[in-house]
């Protein structure tokens, strides 16, 4: 078939765009030049379109702090517009290619069953709105894996960048809140004179969880690179760049003081240690060093106290069963806060065990089951796993778990297949994939675009699958069209 000619509508556009310019205020005309030429980059590359909206992603929750009219935040706009982009350009090839992928049947299980369960839910916009971040889920996967597999200006590294772009913008963000800005909320201040770095989310929490993913990536990628460099005895200034980032983002991370992101991280370095070596006894063996110098560094004072504390404190408040009653203060807060939002849960999942209370109505099912001191619903229950039971019952989680056990297990072939440098990036994305499952014990990180985050790091896993299994030789009509 003919394609349609894109050349006469173009003309009359840029006649159009020349009169609007011609009749404009200066900041107007400068704000639809800058925003054509987006458009137009879009349009050559979508890839940069995903590559905007993981940069202006996390600006979510600032933007609804500051009162936006739109229901859309400008990283899920640019979203739109980018799937838009790609849509349209498949349509004038007359054909939509959908890149089959290892996690298309757990992804889409998943969404069938998270559907379900909102049959009783009590507030079905919520229910959708939560089910629709998991459709753009797989939808950014398919797109990151048809952009890699079919066209050449794409490249794993193009994907790579932006991720951990995005992650140090937001880390610098968060290390000028922590000890330059010299004030803040005070809710947050640390050590007297310090505030907990918490970016553009508004939350630490959340903010230190998104900085795992991107100090984890670059220092499984960091690692990769340094293994190349020295097997082929040679020098790469990418080095410092990444070791840059990895050291800026740590740095955030620490000034997150979140106990959560800190306990994800240090499982995340534990499994990137684990599988760095082919063998896994080996693995072992670096395991059992890196233990013994942490507690020989605490042994000897070689760790902040401050640091310290900070973790073990939360164990001392830490207790099962039921919180009613319990004496509340300062010191055990934000442990007895978290504590019954759990029990808040369970209550939900005793009554709704197969199907739960219907995907993303944590919030409007608590005033039902919220303890009498704790009447504020948060939003979710500090631990996403509860949450879940909670949601969308046994089933739910069953298939939650099914689908993150397909991940690691795909992360896992990977690693053992591919060489270095890359298989540095899947040692990343398998750590950033463990700091999130240990996290997600005490929060719930599918927060301010997040999840467009996990998408291009689950496409960017599709990829490194694609190069393992050879799949350069592939055809279009390997691939499923609709």
């Amino acid at each position: 078939m003919r394609q349609f000619d894109l050349r006469l509508p173009l003309i009359f556009f840029l006649l159009l765009l020349g009169l609007a310019l011609a009749r404009l205020p200066l900041l107007w005309a400068a704000g639809l030049v800058g925003g054509t030429a987006v458009f137009l980059l879009i349009l050559i590359y979508p890839w940069t379109g995903l590559g905007l909206a993981l940069l202006l992603g996390p600006l979510g929750a600032l933007e609804s702090v500051l009162g936006r009219s739109s229901p859309l935040d400008s990283g899920q706009m640019m979203l739109l517009l980018t799937l838009a982009v790609w849509l349209a350009r498949s349509l004038r090839r007359r054909q939509i290619y959908i890149p089959r992928t290892f996690l298309d049947i757990p992804l889409l299980l998943f969404l069938f069953i998270m559907a379900l369960t909102l049959l009783n839910a009590l507030s079905l916009p919520i229910g959708l709105k939560e089910l629709l971040k998991w459709v753009e889920i797989l939808v950014i996967i398919w797109f990151v894996a048809d952009e890699g597999i079919h066209h050449s200006s794409f490249r794993i590294h193009h994907f790579l960048g932006i991720l951990l772009l995005a992650g140090v913008v937001q880390a610098v963000i968060g290390i000028w809140q922590f000890g330059l800005r010299g004030t803040g909320p005070a809710h947050f201040q640390v050590l007297g004179r310090f505030y907990r770095a918490y970016g553009t989310f508004e939350q630490p929490n959340p903010f230190g969880g998104f900085i795992n993913l991107t100090a984890l990536l670059s220092l499984g990628t960091l690692v990769g690179l340094a293994v190349d460099c020295w097997q082929k005895k040679r020098a790469n200034h990418t080095l410092l760049l990444l070791g840059g980032v990895t050291a800026v983002t740590l740095a955030a991370l620490i000034a997150s003081w979140s106990r959560g992101a800190w306990l994800g991280f240090a499982a995340g370095t534990a499994v990137l240690a684990f599988y760095l070596p082919q063998k896994r006894w080996r693995g072992i063996v670096l395991l059992i060093a890196g233990s013994a110098l942490l507690l020989i560094g605490m042994q000897m004072n070689l760790i902040p106290a401050s640091l310290t504390t900070r973790i073990t404190s939360f164990s001392q408040d830490l207790r099962f069963g039921d919180v009613r009653g319990v004496d509340i203060n300062d010191a055990n807060y934000a442990v007895l806060e978290r504590l019954a939002h759990w029990q808040a849960a369970l209550g939900m999942a005793r009554d709704h065990l197969w199907l739960g209370i219907g995907f993303g109505n944590y919030e409007p099912a608590y005033a039902q089951y919220a303890l009498i001191n704790w009447p504020a619903p948060l939003g979710h229950a500090h631990n996403y796993y509860l949450n879940l039971l909670a949601e969308t019952g046994m089933l739910g989680l069953a298939v939650y778990v099914v689908l993150w056990t397909a991940v690691f297990w795909q992360t896992i072939r990977i690693v053992n297949q591919l060489n270095w440098p890359r298989r540095g990036i899947a040692l990343g994305l398998l750590a950033a994939w463990t700091a999130l499952a240990v996290h997600h014990l005490v929060d719930k990180l599918y927060v301010n675009n997040i999840y467009i985050h996990l998408g291009v790091m689950l496409g960017l896993l599709q990829l490194l699958d694609y190069k393992t299994t050879r799949l350069e030789t592939t055809r279009p009509g390997d691939y499923k069209s609709k």
